[in-house]
C-alpha cells in the first residue's frame, strides 16, 4: 500500500499514467470516482501524486482494468504503487519499470527546463539521426534495422520539446570537450553532429557551453552525466512538482527528488558553468571542430 506522506517520484508517475489512461478513454473524474466508490477529490489527489490517500494494489488493478491497460502496463503500475517513501529517494527503477514505460522520457516530456551535464556523448535530445544510429547499432547489436529505426523515431519525437514553437523546454547544457573529440560513427557523422549543436545553440531556449580540457576538474572530482528536471510554477508561484535529478548509469538509471541531492547537483552545475567557455566561444569551438572533421 502507499501510505500517506509527501509526494514521491513513483507516486507522481503512477498518477500521471492513471490520468493519461483515464483521458484516453474519455472518462471524467466523477465517472471513475463513482466506479471506484471514491470522491472526485480523492481521485484527483491520486492523479497528482499528492498525499491524502491510501491506494491498495487491488485499487490499482481495478483502475487499470477500467482504463483497459494491458498486462505489461498493469504490472508496471503495480510496481510503481509498491515503492515506499524510504526506497524512492535514490533508487534504480529498471527492475520495476517496463521498457514500454520509460520513466525518464515521461518526465522529460512534461518538464519546463532541463539542466544537463554530459562528459561523454551528445545527449539524445540533440543527436543527429546518423550519430544516434551509430550509437544504437553498438548498444543494441541484436536489433534489426527496423528496430533501430524505431529508436531513431523515438529520438525525433523527443527532440520536438526543444524545437516546438509553443513553450519549448529551456535547456542549460554543458558538454565536456571530450564529447566533441570522441568519434561516433565517422568523421563525416561528427562534422554534421557538431554543426547541428552549433546551429541549435542559437535558439533562445538553448544555452550550450563547452567545458575545455584546460578547466580540469572544477568540482574537484570527475562527475558523471546528469540532468536536473524542473516542472515550472503554478499561478501562486509554487512548484507544480518537485525537481528531479536523473543520473544515468551503465547498469541502471537513478532518480532523486530529495532537496539535498538537488542542491548538490545545482552547486556542481553552477561551478561547471563558471569554468566552461561562454556561449559564443562554445559555438565557435563547435564550428571550428566541425570544419576539422569535415576535412
Amino acid at each position: 500500500m502507499i501510505d500517506e506522506g509527501r509526494s514521491t517520484l513513483p507516486r507522481r508517475q503512477l498518477g500521471r499514467y492513471l490520468r493519461d489512461g483515464r483521458n484516453e478513454i474519455g472518462l471524467t473524474l466523477e465517472q471513475v470516482g463513482t466506479m471506484m466508490q471514491w470522491s472526485k477529490s480523492k481521485l484527483s489527489r491520486i492523479e497528482k501524486g499528492e498525499k491524502g490517500g491510501r491506494l491498495r494494489e487491488l485499487d490499482v488493478r481495478e483502475l487499470c482494468r477500467i482504463y483497459e491497460f494491458d498486462d505489461e502496463m498493469m504490472a508496471a503500475m503495480v510496481a510503481l504503487a509498491e515503492q515506499s517513501d524510504e526506497k524512492c529517494w535514490w533508487q534504480t527503477y529498471d527492475d520495476v519499470i517496463r521498457k514500454s514505460l520509460n520513466m525518464y522520457v515521461g518526465l522529460e516530456t512534461v518538464a519546463t527546463s532541463l539542466t544537463i551535464f554530459r562528459p561523454d556523448l551528445v545527449p539524445g535530445l540533440f543527436q543527429t539521426p546518423e550519430y544516434a544510429r551509430a550509437l544504437d547499432s553498438i548498444y543494441f547489436p541484436d536489433d534489426s534495422p527496423e528496430e533501430l529505426d524505431r529508436w531513431g523515431q523515438l529520438r525525433i519525437r523527443r527532440q520536438s520539446i526543444v524545437q516546438r514553437r509553443a513553450q519549448p523546454v529551456a535547456v542549460d547544457m554543458v558538454l565536456h570537450e571530450s564529447v566533441l573529440r570522441t568519434v561516433v560513427g565517422t568523421h563525416k557523422v561528427m562534422a554534421a553532429q557538431l554543426r547541428h549543436l552549433a546551429d541549435i545553440s542559437t535558439r533562445d531556449n538553448v544555452l550550450l557551453r563547452i567545458l575545455p580540457f584546460e578547466a580540469g576538474f572544477p568540482v574537484g572530482l570527475s562527475v558523471g552525466p546528469y540532468v536536473i528536471l524542473d516542472f515550472g510554477l503554478d499561478a501562486k508561484g509554487n512548484e507544480i512538482a518537485p525537481s528531479v535529478v536523473y543520473v544515468e548509469g551503465f547498469t541502471g538509471d537513478m532518480y532523486s527528488d530529495r532537496r539535498q541531492d538537488e542542491s548538490v547537483y545545482r552547486t556542481a552545475s553552477a561551478v561547471t558553468r563558471r569554468a566552461a567557455l561562454d556561449v559564443v566561444a562554445s559555438r565557435n569551438v563547435l564550428r571550428q571542430m566541425a570544419k576539422e572533421f569535415a576535412t
